[in-house]
């Protein structure tokens, strides 16, 4: 695995927690009462309402971010292609094998009856002589 795609599949990680969601939430709340209040009172707000600035850096976020989680979910893509490959492999092995047993239990079984009528047979033989 390259480091470009343990990056992707840590990013992913993180960007779909629920402590990332709950700290980026708890970063723009506070930016915004930043700038919306404790800032502007003395009027030194970097980036008054509307956020301009603010917009910018969650549009480069997510510009950067969506990429990088899809590019780990290709790549668990691929390992869940590669998991059912393998299961469908075992799974036809396992079905071989049973329908393998089945022919020996349906043999042992014929065999079974071909004695039993062979028995009677011979004590029809027996019977009739």
């Amino acid at each position: 695995m390259t480091f470009g795609d343990r990056l992707a599949d840590r990013v992913a990680a993180i960007g779909g927690s629920w402590r990332f969601i709950i700290g980026f939430s708890l970063i723009l709340a506070g930016w915004m009462l930043l700038n919306t209040d404790v800032l502007a009172h003395w009027h030194m707000a970097f980036d008054p309402y509307p956020y301009i600035f603010l917009n910018l850096l969650l549009s480069t976020l997510a510009a950067i971010q969506a990429p990088v989680i899809m590019m780990s979910q290709n790549r668990q893509a691929a390992k869940d292609r590669v998991a059912a490959s393998h299961d469908y492999t075992v799974n036809l092995r396992t079905e071989v094998e049973i329908m393998a047993l089945h022919e020996k239990w349906d043999r042992a079984r014929l065999d079974e009856v071909e004695a039993k009528i062979d028995r009677v047979l011979s004590a029809l033989e027996r019977q009739q002589n």
